[in-house]
């Protein structure tokens, strides 16, 4: 009715109801919040209580590789061979770059399993390099260093004097062979560090005649129109306790046409092959039967349209001292030549041996008549042409008696 005031228990009743809706309505509001609300704080926070609580790996920690660098940062008179080695800890090396100053790199090589890297060859001395490494964990997060260091500065050097010379064409018996002016101690650093190739590429072996001289040659003659190129990298190598290569130099040389003459000592002829054929037949005076003349393969190293010869020089007193021997062509160290012969009677050639070991031509005084074979055979001779000498009575040349490796087979050379 109306104006009929409620009742206590009915007022109670409503009282409790809107409490309950109430308590409803927040609960709700509470389980929104939660259910809504979670990923949005999370999502806020850059999931960092997603990430401890759901154990998910943590994208922006540190790389755990350790790259190390021997030697130190700022390190001085660094040792140029042993010294250099970058490694990696808990973790591979990707990249490793060393190069000097001026860019040219460091030739390494990176372990199988990526965790060190070193040089496959000596550094130069007196010489800046800058290292840069990159090694990354297993989650390929990456680690870098950055190092610079200076080799020593040598007290006492050596370099290679060689033959033949840069842009030359040569015969096809011409060796590389290179003199050093210390003798070496530890021949195998120095000859690894000499890199000699050919094109039409073909096996090329190096051997030492002592301890200053070295000699590279293929196993047989050089093929006409070959290419060799010949890399000296003796700068910072050791050659013997504290004394260092200073040299770094790159040459090459042509071989031109093949030519091969053969001097039949008994008949006293030079027959002159080239490229297969006999192209000219040149009678000769070999060496007299008291003076014979070697044996074996020879080859021109040098040239002289006229020079003297004194056998002081070579062991034979003042038997002789000819100051003006025409068209003269060095086949040994020791002195013997294939050259012109003036002042022999033109009978002797063909018929005689009369020289003190040499082979001698017919020509003339001076070295002007083109028309002599002595003029014709200097003429079409190159530096490093073969000479070979047979059935003459005396012994083989020495191998190392000139550029006359040629006289000692593979094998031996390669050994």
């Amino acid at each position: 009715m109306n104006g009929q005031p409620i009742s206590g228990s009915t007022a109670g009743r409503r009282r409790r109801g809107a409490r309950l809706g109430a308590l409803a309505t927040g609960t709700l509001l509470l389980v929104l919040t939660a259910c809504g609300g979670g990923g949005t704080d999370a999502g806020a926070s850059g999931g960092k209580d997603g990430g401890a609580s759901g154990g998910g790996k943590q994208e922006n920690a540190a790389s755990q590789a350790v790259v190390t660098i021997a030697p130190k940062d700022g390190a001085d008179a660094v040792a140029t061979s042993g010294a250099l080695k970058v490694t990696a800890q808990q973790g591979k090396l990707t990249t490793v770059t060393v190069a000097d100053t001026e860019g040219h790199p460091v030739e390494g090589k990176l372990a199988a399993d990526g965790s060190s890297w070193e040089p496959v060859g000596h550094l130069s001395a007196s010489t800046q390099y800058k290292v840069h490494a990159i090694a990354k964990d297993t989650e390929g997060r990456e680690s870098a260093k950055d190092t610079t260091f200076s080799t020593l500065t040598p007290k006492n050097t050596f370099i290679g004097h060689y033959t033949p010379e840069n842009g030359q064409t040569v015969g096809v018996g011409m060796p590389v062979s290179i003199n050093f002016t210390r003798g070496i101690t530890d021949p195998e650093a120095v000859e690894r560090a000499i890199k000699v190739t050919a094109e039409p590429a073909v096996e090329i072996e190096g051997h030492w005649f002592g301890n200053d001289r070295l000699d590279f040659r293929p196993e047989e003659y050089w093929a006409a129109g070959t290419k060799v190129t010949v890399q000296l990298n003796l700068d910072g190598v050791e050659g013997r306790p504290g004394v260092y290569g200073k040299q770094k130099k790159t040459f090459s040389f042509t071989i031109g046409r093949r030519q091969v003459s053969t001097v039949d000592a008994s008949a006293h002829t030079m027959k002159v092959e080239r490229d297969g054929a006999i192209v000219k037949t040149i009678p000769i005076s070999a060496g007299a039967p008291s003076t014979t003349t070697y044996n074996g393969q020879m080859v021109i190293s040098e040239k002289f349209k006229v020079t003297r010869m004194n056998g002081a020089t070579v062991g034979f007193g003042g038997e002789y001292d000819i100051k003006d021997v025409p068209h003269a062509m060095r086949l040994s160290a020791s002195g013997t030549f294939v050259h012109g012969n003036y002042w022999g009677s033109p009978g002797i050639f063909g018929t005689t041996n009369t020289s003190h070991g040499c082979v001698g031509l017919r020509d003339a005084r001076g070295a002007g008549d083109s028309s002599t074979p002595a003029a014709w055979f200097y003429d079409h001779s190159l530096i490093g042409d073969v000479v070979v000498v047979k059935n003459s009575k005396d012994k083989q040349i020495q191998p190392d008696n000139g550029l006359n490796g040629w006289n000692m087979d593979w094998s031996e050379w390669k050994a």
